[in-house]
Formats: structure tokens, sequence, C-alpha cells
């Protein structure tokens, strides 16, 4: 393997947890849901889409400082719980509910048992005995709290914010935060993750900028526009063999750091095959992942029509809808890169490059407010994985910076099992205590074991 790509392994155990307690946590004081009891609030379509209606599960592991008195396990709890309080005065919509209102639109409401959930929990073993804290590993999943028997992507009349705490014998914890995509994106996540973690360490609450709902900026045209055809929602019939070979198999999450000389590289070859390309580090690296996965799966047939799929942030593409700082809605659109198995395969990396540059380029304000009418007329109700490969992009996001609670940064902040949803690759920053100014990134995606090995050779150019 080239010693630019390290193929990185996590432990296979099983992690002993125990539910201590269960707590709602209410806004510390008056918020506007308390000045009626009708108060609810509207999502845009751009929060309201399909792929949105998830709680987005994340992990942040903390280790011991050696003080007792402020690593008790008491005073970690007091200390996120009432600056959770605090934050979610004016953030108080995560304090709400969902459901379902005309032709299946989603609002916040509130009620008086409602809130954010937090749990306290505990676990019988050391964080050293998890082995690498820097690879997301399914073993985490216990570190994340679900209801028993709770159903896959429930997100009507859920908490909008799930937090468990669990304390291991070492001292160090984990935070795991399950958090509702309909509410924000992951730059709006940040922006509350912060405000929380600055509160937490500083005692008083720290809100800045100042939180701003203003869904309405995003209302459908009246009448509405539709004026790309958003394959990213067609429904495609699936008449590969990708889907299966993913689904029906136990795929394995594999995780691989590369470092930015190998990024660079990479970038290099797509430029060099075509002087006239124009195109980002992360264009040319989702071209090479792409291909490289579709080659490892040995994809059929060859004529079959396959996607690539990932998100753009609009806030800067924005010119006639103006938003206003401290927004934390979702302004993300999904692009959507399109091409035949065979071309896939087969075509330069330079040409697959620029499909993947083409659509994310296509993303405008015009393309995003079509795809808010799009919503509004279709309401699509399931994802579809047809011929699909979707990246999501989590090296945009300062994770580390903005999880400060006054312990220091996570040893590991991110996501921790893909293979519910086998069609998505995650990137993510090579981040940590221990870090610095590393810009390495870490791929991971989900192969069934027969494609492990071709696809880590064609991801390192070993071809």
């Amino acid at each position: 393997m080239d010693s630019c790509i390290q193929e990185l392994k996590f432990s296979h155990l099983h992690i002993p947890v125990t539910i201590n307690s269960k707590f709602l946590v209410h806004p510390s004081s008056p918020t506007p849901a308390d000045q009626s009891p009708r108060h609810s609030l509207y999502l845009s379509n751009l929060d309201d889409t399909v792929g949105a209606r998830v709680l987005t599960p994340s992990v942040y592991f903390y280790r011991s400082n050696n003080d007792q008195t402020e690593n008790s396990e008491s005073l970690v709890l007091k200390r996120l719980q009432d600056a959770l309080g605090e934050v979610l005065v004016p953030y108080y919509p995560l304090s709400g509910r969902l459901r379902e209102v005309e032709n299946g639109k989603l609002e916040v409401f509130f009620g008086a048992e409602q809130g954010a959930l937090m749990v306290s929990a505990s676990s019988s073993m050391a964080l050293d005995d998890l082995g690498d804290l820097t690879v997301p590993n399914p073993a985490w999943l216990p570190l994340i709290f679900h209801y028993p028997k709770e159903e896959a992507y429930k997100i009507l009349e859920m908490p909008l914010l799930i937090a468990q705490v669990t304390f291991f014998t070492c001292g160090g914890f984990s935070l795991g935060i399950r958090l509702c995509h309909c509410i924000c994106d992951g730059f709006g996540a940040m922006q509350f993750l912060d405000s929380w973690a600055a509160t937490a360490k500083n005692g008083r609450l720290i809100a800045d900028p100042e939180p701003v709902w203003d869904r309405e900026v995003f209302k459908p045209r009246n009448p509405p526009m539709v004026k790309y055809t958003h394959d990213e929602y067609l429904a495609v019939e699936e008449r590969s063999n990708l889907t299966n070979s993913l689904w029906e198999t136990k795929p394995l999450q594999k995780c691989y750091r590369i470092n930015k000389e190998f990024q660079c590289r990479v970038k290099s070859i797509a430029q060099g095959q075509d002087s006239s390309l124009m195109c980002s580090s992360f264009d040319a690296m989702a071209a090479h992942i792409w291909k490289s996965w579709v080659k490892a799966l040995d994809v059929k047939p060859l004529e079959y029509n396959l996607r690539l799929t990932f998100s753009v942030n609009v806030r800067t593409r924005l010119e006639a809808l103006k938003l206003r700082e401290g927004f934390y809605g979702n302004v993300v659109c999904l692009a959507c890169a399109t091409s035949s198995v065979n071309n896939v395969m087969n075509d330069t990396l330079s040409k697959t490059t620029r499909l993947v540059q083409e659509a994310r380029v296509r993303v405008t304000e015009d393309y995003l407010r079509s795809m808010v009418d799009y919503v509004e007329v279709k309401r699509p109700k399931r994802l579809e994985f047809g011929g699909k490969l979707m990246i999501t992009q989590w090296t945009r996001f300062e994770m580390y910076e903005t999880a400060d609670f006054g312990w220091g940064k996570p040893v590991y902040a991110g996501p921790i099992d893909l293979r519910p949803t086998p069609q998505v690759c995650v990137l993510l920053p090579q981040g940590g205590v221990e870090s610095g100014g590393d810009q390495s990134m870490v791929v991971c995606l989900c192969l069934p074991p027969s494609a492990v090995h071709k696809f880590t050779r064609l991801l390192s150019l070993n071809d």
C-alpha cells in the first residue's frame, strides 16, 4: 500500500453499558414556545427532505485530566445539563418535537412534557480498552442512546436532541449525541454545539452568533417552478448487482487515512490528463473513490447508469435570498453526477472528475430554489439507493474546535457505524488532541468482504 494511505484497524469488542438515569432538559428560562399553547415553527423544504428525516449520531471521547474534582461524574453531568438548559433558550426549537401536517409536511410543535433527552450511563471498561479511538468503530453503538424497539428512522414525536454521557473506569467519558437533521445541517450543528460547549466551559450563556430561525426564507414559489431534473431524487429501478452486493451480504466498515500529499497527487493526475480541467481536491478524490468503489464491486451490467451524490453548502452561493448571521437551518443541496458503469470504470480520472466538478458547480441559488419547489410538488417519501454512492463531507466541519466543554478537545469526534446505510461514504478530518496541523482525511465506507483487497489496491493507485 502507498505510504500516503494507511488502512485503519479497529477493535472488535463488546462494550458493556449500564443506563443509570434518563431525564428531560428544558430551557432554563421562558421562550416564545411558552407564550402560546399552539406555538409551532415552519420547516423549509430543505429541512424537510427525506434524507434529513434522521437523528444524526456522533460520539465524542474525553480523557480524564487527573483532576478528580473536575472529572467527578456528578460535576460532568451537572455542567453539561446546566449548560444545555441555558442554550436551549435561544435554541428552543431543539426542545420541541416534530409532527406531520397537510401533505406529509413537517413542523415543530411544543408541549409541557418535551425537552432534550439526557442519559447518564456507565461502563466497566476504561477508554484504553476500546482500542484506537481515532477510527470510527461500530462497536461504539452502545454509547448512543436508542429507545428499546425504536423504529429505524423514527423522528415523529421523538426528542430532537438526545445526549448520552457514558463514564468509564479511567475517569474519561464519552458524549454520544443524536441530533435531528431537520433542525440543522452540519454547519448549523457545529454552531449549536459550539454554543453548548462554550456555555459549559465558561459557566454562562454564550450564543455567538445569536441563533436565527428564519426558515420562511426558503418557502416554495407560487406556483412552483421546477427547472432541473433533480436526478438525485429520482426513483431508479435497481437493475445492477450493486445494491444487492452491499445489502444482502454483511458489509465491512473500512477506513483509510489519506494524507495531503496523496490528495494533491490525485488532483494532479486528473489535471495532467486534461489541462483545461479546473477542479478542487474534493472533485478529484470523490471521482477516484467512486471509480475505485465501482471497480472493486465489479458492478454489472456495464450499460447501467450510476449516480454519485454529495451535499453542497449553498450559503456562499446565495444572491437574491439573504440569510442573517446565525441561521442554523439546512442550506445544503445534493449534487448529482451520473455516468454508466462502463464509463465510471474505464474513463480517465479527469473525465470522471469533470462530471463531479460540473455537478458541484451546477448547484446555485437557482438550483436550490428549483429543488425546494421539486420537494413541494413531489415530496419524496423514501431514500433512493438505486445505483448510488453518497459521499458526505465531514471534513468541512470544525468538530474538534467546537467541542471543548471544559475538558479540552475530544480525542475523537465523528460518526460510528455506516453499515445501516452501506452506500454512504464519509470523509472525516484527521482530528483529535494529538493531530496538530495534520491535513489528512479519513475515508470511511462499506464493502463486501470479497471487494476489500481490490478496493484497497485501487484506492492506493496500485492498479
